[in-house]
Parts: C-alpha cells; sequence; structure tokens
C-alpha cells in the first residue's frame, strides 16, 4: 500500500528508520520523489499518525536516533531497502477493475480453447450466424475474448493494458466500458461482413483505444492521453502492409480500419468543444 512521496531521500529514509524501531517495515521506491510503501495494511493507523507527528517535527531528535540504531546496532531490526511495489500495487496503478477483468477473462478463454478446441469457442461466444442467433445479445461482443493463438493473445493484452489501463485510470471505467462496446460491436459488424463468424480478439478494439488516445490528446492539450504518434503510426503502418497482402488474405483488416474509424469519431466528439 503506498503512504506518501518525500521530495528528499533523508526525509524518507529517516521515517523509515524510525518506523522500523516501532516495528513496522516500510520500503522505498523512487518514482519521480521517494515513495513508501507498507506490506502489512493491519499497521495502516499506526503510520499515518506517526506521519503525521513526523511531518510536524521532522527534525526532533528521536528520528535521529532511529537512525543511528537502525544503521550501527544489531537490534534486530531489518530495513527492507526498495524492490519495487508488490504486484498487486502495481497493476493498481496501471489498470482499473474493467481492464484488469478483461485481461482475465481473456486468458481463461484461452485456456478453454485450447482444451476444447475453437469449434466450442465459437459456439458459445462467436458471432452471430444466422437470425437464431441474433437475439443471444452476449455474442455482439463476446467475440472480442476469444484469442486463437497465444501470440494473439499476448499482442491483444499487451495494448488493451497499455491503452486501456491508461484511458480508464484518467477517463474512468464508463469511457473505457463505451468505447470497448461500440468498437466490438462496429469492429465485429466489420469483420463479419468478409470473414462471416469466424473471427475474434481484441486487436479491433485496441485500434479504436489507441487512435481515441492519439486524438483526444491532440485536440486537447490538457489531455492525460498523451500517447505521441509514433504508436499511432506504427498502428496505420500495420494496416496499410494488411491492406497491401503482406501477411495475406486471412486477416482482421476490416476489424482494424474500423477501429481507427471509431476511436478517431468517439474522440472528435469528446473533445469537440475543447480549444487548443
Amino acid at each position: 500500500m503506498r503512504i506518501t512521496q518525500f521530495t528528499h531521500l533523508r526525509l524518507a529514509q529517516a521515517f523509515v528508520d524510525y518506523m522500523a524501531t516501532r516495528g513496522v517495515t516500510l520500503r522505498i521506491e523512487q518514482e519521480g520523489g521517494y515513495t513508501l510503501w507498507l506490506d502489512d495494511e493491519s499497521q495502516l493507523s499506526v503510520v499515518e499518525n506517526e506521519l503525521n507527528q513526523f511531518i510536524r517535527e521532522p527534525d526532533h531528535p528521536r528520528y535521529q536516533a532511529a537512525s543511528w540504531k537502525t544503521e550501527n546496532t544489531d537490534s534486530g531490526i531489518q530495513y527492507v531497502r526498495p524492490a519495487g511495489p508488490p504486484l498487486k500495487e502495481r497493476l493498481k496503478e496501471m489498470a482499473g477493475p474493467l481492464t484488469i477483468g478483461v485481461s482475465v477473462a481473456s486468458i481463461l478463454v484461452y485456456l478453454l480453447i485450447a482444451l476444447g478446441g475453437y469449434a466450442q469457442a465459437i459456439a458459445w461466444l462467436g458471432w452471430p450466424k444466422d437470425s437464431m442467433q441474433h437475439f443471444q445479445v452476449w455474442r455482439w461482443f463476446s467475440h472480442v475474448l476469444m484469442n486463437f493463438s497465444l501470440l494473439a493473445l499476448l499482442i491483444n493484452l499487451l495494448w488493451w493494458f497499455y491503452i486501456g489501463g491508461r484511458i480508464e485510470k484518467q477517463l474512468g471505467s464508463g469511457k473505457l466500458f463505451t468505447i470497448a462496446l461500440i468498437s466490438a460491436l462496429l469492429c465485429g459488424f466489420a469483420q463479419s461482413r468478409f470473414n462471416g463468424f469466424w473471427f475474434g480478439g481484441l486487436s479491433g478494439v485496441d485500434h479504436a483505444l489507441v487512435a481515441y488516445a492519439w486524438l483526444h490528446a491532440m485536440r486537447d492539450e490538457r489531455s492525460p492521453l498523451n500517447i505521441g504518434g509514433g504508436l499511432m503510426g506504427i498502428f496505420v503502418v500495420w494496416v496499410v502492409l494488411e491492406a497491401t497482402g503482406v501477411f495475406g488474405a486471412n486477416t482482421g483488416l476490416p476489424s482494424h480500419i474500423a477501429g481507427l474509424l471509431v476511436g478517431l469519431a468517439m474522440a472528435f466528439v469528446d473533445t469537440r468543444q475543447k480549444k487548443r
């Protein structure tokens, strides 16, 4: 759990050493400043009380004495040096519940595909193949959870987590949900016009997310989604290569083009009142 951040290492170290004498282990992580992390959340109230006292009088002799004690005596107290925050904390900082939930669901579906085969996954989650399935509403969206190779799964989740996670953390779960839902529907429709119902994966949604983040930052100077033009360029070049047939005929080109257009359109609408 993140406790606070100090500008100066000396202050951070002094508080860590003092809390060690109280039986509380804190870690320091350099993240612009010096961030303190607590692994045992049951000690949070103790840490918060002592932190308030420390902020009021950081030069009190008891903190200097604690530093001498932890560094120069064999008191049995261990100071844990920076090793980075736990994985759980890293995930919380990078992404929200929707990003993580879709990632977990995609992994579980891939495992089911590995065990039961593609046909079974298509039968349960695939795009509607006839009028009888049109009323099975989940099919219009659940196709994004199906990845038919480990490489596709890893690439799709990489971009979903990196861009989708940023959008969710900065603009909220509702915004990510809206982009993902609309792009899943329209990208699936576009792909089905060319490949029937035999397709799946997050790649179309990923293209929408990248396009959305790029244009959002271009049109709003205060946008927290600045991913740079390089990433958008990579996705555009990839689509162009797909269009030339470099990767063969069986690609997600229709879905990817639709994703880019959906992302651009949604970003344009969301920033239409912004002034650069």
